[in-house]
């Protein structure tokens, strides 16, 4: 008898002598009611009134975030919101920390019936399947000595759709096979994880063990106890993150939580890709036991795979430098605000022409930002593109690069005609 493990939701019964039509027909009367007192209280209080649930929240005045400029238009407070939302991910802790930039990945596709739903459109397994194809080429071009692989659960059985391997094409090609395919039953979460788990367990120590559980269903049905499988899971050293299309299910946050994993439910399409591509950046190191040992590569001239003679990591030179930067990454840019924004006038990389702060009106400033972002150590501003060229692809920032490297607190340069001299 397999396991089912599903969501229980509350659903207030009615009184004694009272139908259900009658229970819902006052409880609307008394939300018009709440409504009323509500728009009729000052605004100043809504900024100390604290509510406990969903239903108790007070109105909150969005439409004041809208200013309007000299000329009517709200171009300048959207193009600031678009900003904010392409800066968003990439405030983030940038501290040097060891990282695991080998990294053996799973990612778990629920396959079932309840992928066909529609609430991502244009359904959830061709939405997963169309960011999974993004996330890949994305995934190997952060981490190009790293490998996936794909495994699919429906029917309440779990298989393979690629084996771990470093060639993102293999995987792409999995998924198109498989998106053609018809969904069914329901997923096996046990059997999913313990087929992962029995691939991770050999891949050498020096490499991370992830598992990414993408799941749309509210059950899991497994051929034993799933505690057991989790249990194990913490004990091997694999992590486990989970992306919920549905609602939280305890099972999948317990799964989470015991092996130092990520859960998140998507939202909407935005947010479920925001979750997915969050597992890019390689997961700090956690453990206490965690070793530097040196590890021994090959470094052939093209293929990044194993020697199938001494069985070595073959990688070349420039993808172990792509995959370093995790480990130091590019600073947080802080915002210039408009008091300091007459100081520069163009964008330092690209040249793009800053707006003028005596071009926006002083009520226009207060709901929008400047538009220019600082590198605390060079201390040269860029736009928004920029910043987010900078910390995503290029990892580097143009304005550090361009000064001349410092010794002792002088230039090379003077260093190097200080030392031509004596």
């Amino acid at each position: 008898m397999g396991i089912d493990y599903t969501l229980l939701f509350l659903v207030p019964s009615a009184k004694k002598g009272q139908s259900r039509e009658a229970m819902a027909t006052n409880g609307r009367r008394q939300i018009d009611e709440d409504d009323e007192d509500i728009i009729d209280v000052d605004d100043s209080s809504l900024q100390t009134n604290q509510a406990n649930y969903a239903w108790e929240e007070e109105y909150k005045r969005s439409w004041d975030v809208l200013q309007e400029d000299e000329h009517g238009s709200l171009a300048g407070v959207v193009n600031s919101l678009q900003q904010a939302a392409k800066r968003k991910r990439l405030l983030r802790d940038t501290d040097p920390i060891q990282r695991g930039i080998i990294r053996h990945l799973f990612i778990i596709i629920d396959l079932s019936n309840t992928m066909r739903e529609k609430d991502l459109r244009p359904s959830r397994l061709s939405l997963t399947f169309t960011y999974l194809e993004a996330f890949i080429a994305e995934f190997f071009d952060q981490n190009p000595i790293s490998q996936i692989g794909l495994i699919g659960t429906k029917d309440g059985l779990a298989e393979k759709l690629t084996e771990l391997s470093g060639n993102p094409t293999d995987h792409i090609r999995g998924l198109k096979l498989k998106k053609s395919q018809e969904t069914g039953g329901e997923p096996s979460l046990q059997n999913a994880l313990e087929l992962a788990r029995n691939s991770l367990i050999h891949v050498p120590a020096h490499g991370s063990r992830e598992i990414l559980v993408i799941m749309g269903s509210l059950t899991t049905t497994d051929p034993g106890n799933i505690h057991d499988t989790i249990s194990q899971l913490g004990k091997d050293s694999i992590r486990a993150s989970v992306i919920g299309l549905a609602a939280e299910v305890q099972v999948l946050k317990f799964l989470s939580t015991q092996t130092k994993g990520t859960f998140g439910v998507a939202m909407n399409e935005g947010h479920y890709r925001d979750l997915l591509f969050e597992m890019i950046p390689p997961t700090a190191v956690t453990t206490t036991k965690a070793s530097s040992n040196l590890v021994q590569m090959g470094f052939p001239a093209r293929s990044n795979e194993k020697c199938d003679i001494c069985a070595l990591t073959l990688v070349s030179s420039p993808l172990l430098a792509r995959s370093y930067h995790h480990l130091f990454p590019v600073e947080n840019y802080i915002e210039v605000p408009w008091k300091d924004a007459a100081a520069t006038t163009a964008c330092f990389s690209c040249q793009k022409m800053f707006l003028s702060p005596h071009k926006i009106s002083l009520q226009l400033q207060a709901t929008t930002d400047a538009g220019r972002y600082q590198c605390k150590l060079c201390e040269k501003t860029f736009c928004a593109d920029c910043d987010l060229f900078i910390h995503d692809v290029l990892h580097n920032c143009p304005g550090c690069l361009s000064q001349p490297r410092r010794r002792n607190g002088r230039s090379s340069l003077k260093a190097a005609s200080s030392l031509s001299a004596s």
